[in-house]
């Protein structure tokens, strides 16, 4: 065994470092919380006033927090280019605009529709299950006090909303300068029209004049989710420094309560929307949910693994051609744009995050933000690149536009990945789903032929 080999053995996985650097954060935290000094008060002066603080909170808010906010500055840096990256490059793969009449804007429209269906079911069980809601009042006020700046901003866009017409919302979609909206993650969904426009564009013009763009933004995308790896090489610090700033902000049981009936929530929206999954393969192409299941179990253990829809795509390819039955020149057209712009299951953890953290805030979403938050994760998902953490940044955006304190990322990204493990097996179940409805739809579904790895070797044989 080679040197290299044994020290990728060593090597501690991510999420076990990001999970390490929550258990360290809140320790310390709780440790300096119950010295004699620690738990001392003293007093500060804000704005002239005088304010009775821990030592602890005070050590955490200088010298600790620091490190988190710029973690969280970081993801919101990140954000428009990759929405700009990977739109325009998902877009602009299409190649042929002629291929988007029949089945590429069924593709489309099947998987908007999906989407849709998962952050609604979201909405519908972060709605239900309240788990935001567990936290006690004490805490809340704790919160909103800390973040009082951002809850500021909430009540000041609420007020200017209802000063807006009814088509407001539509008319803001298209920016009139797009480095004026690049400039706020607030004005995201201008961006995203941007890149789908600009990619639209691309695929129109001839192939010498479009191959040196689109190669710069294939090489441009490529160069923002290496950053997002770097980003992620120290989450495990942000997480610390962000979950021990929360822990001496707020030191109460409830909020971990609170946390894992977030966790709960978005399982038990993931498994609904599987059995969606299973249900629209059964209805429209009469296969039976043993079949579908058996057929894109390698995959979606892949996916599970890896959290990358990306790194699993030849996988899902291979299971949804030779053991669904769908012909290759329907895979090799849906399956990749469904990396790119199908994300269902991130969709749904952003629905419920978002709520969550506005519940844990004290902030009551009426249905006209809750809606918005459909339209942002909707559009959003379809510039998640399929790489592990980049659901977290997708939030960023959902959490801005719907004007939710993104520094409530800190309650959940402790748990994060786990949870994209099991989004990401999800978003790799719908592509095939969806592929199979597809093929349906043009009769290009027909009876699994599975390949041996020696077929070739035979035939030369």
């Amino acid at each position: 065994m080679s040197k290299e080999t044994k020290d990728k053995k060593k090597k501690l996985a991510l999420h076990w470092k990001i999970l390490i650097g929550m258990g360290l954060g809140v320790l310390f935290s709780l440790l300096l919380l119950t010295t004699s000094w620690g738990s001392s008060m003293t007093t500060i002066k804000v704005k002239g006033e005088d304010f009775a603080i821990s030592n602890a909170e005070l050590f955490v808010r200088n010298w600790i927090k620091p490190f988190g906010n710029m973690f969280i500055n970081a993801l919101k840096l990140i954000a428009v280019p990759l929405i700009l990256g990977s739109l325009i490059k998902g877009v602009s793969d299409l190649k042929d605009i002629s291929k988007l009449s029949k089945m590429g804007v069924r593709t489309i429209l099947t998987y908007l529709a999906t989407t849709l269906i998962a952050v609604s079911i979201g909405l519908m069980i972060v709605n239900i299950v309240q788990p935001g809601k567990t936290i006690t009042q004490e805490t809340r006020e704790n919160l909103i006090e800390n973040y009082s700046g951002e809850a500021g901003k909430r009540i000041e866009s609420a007020a200017e909303q209802k000063e807006n017409g009814p088509l407001r919302a539509l008319e803001d979609l298209i920016p009139d300068n797009i480095f004026n909206a690049a400039t706020d993650n607030g004005n995201m969904l201008q961006v995203i029209v941007f890149a789908i426009f600009f990619g639209v564009g691309l695929i129109l013009i001839p192939i010498d004049k479009s191959g040196p763009v689109k190669a710069f933004f294939d090489g441009f995308n490529e160069v923002i989710l290496k950053l997002i790896d770097l980003i992620m090489l120290v989450a495990p610090i942000g997480v610390f420094a962000l979950m021990a700033g929360l822990v001496v902000e707020s030191p109460s049981q409830d909020l971990f309560v609170a946390l894992l009936w977030y966790a709960i929530s978005v399982v038990i929206g993931l498994l609904f929307m599987i059995a969606v999954y299973v249900l629209l393969v059964w209805i429209f192409t009469k296969r039976t949910p043993k079949f579908f299941l058996n057929g894109i179990s390698p995959a979606q253990l892949l996916a599970f693994s890896t959290s990358s829809s990306a790194a699993t795509l030849p996988v899902t390819m291979e299971r949804v051609e030779e053991h669904l039955g769908v012909k290759e020149e329907v895979t090799s057209f849906v399956l990749p744009i469904g990396a790119t712009i199908n994300m269902d299951g991130t969709s749904l953890y952003q629905a419920v995050a978002a709520i969550f953290i506005a519940q844990a805030f004290g902030m009551d979403l009426d249905l006209y933000a809750q809606l918005g938050i459909i339209a942002t994760a909707t559009l959003a998902s379809i510039g998640s690149a399929a790489v592990p953490g980049a659901g977290m940044v997708m939030l960023v955006i959902v959490l801005a536009q719907a004007g939710i304190p993104e520094a409530g990322l800190a309650l959940i990204f402790a748990i994060d990945r786990p949870l994209d493990m099991l989004r990401t097996t999800v978003n790799v179940t719908g592509d095939a789903a969806v592929s199979m409805l597809i093929a349906k739809s043009v009769d290009k579904l027909g009876d699994p032929q599975v390949k041996d790895w020696d077929d070739h070797y035979k035939k030369e044989a």
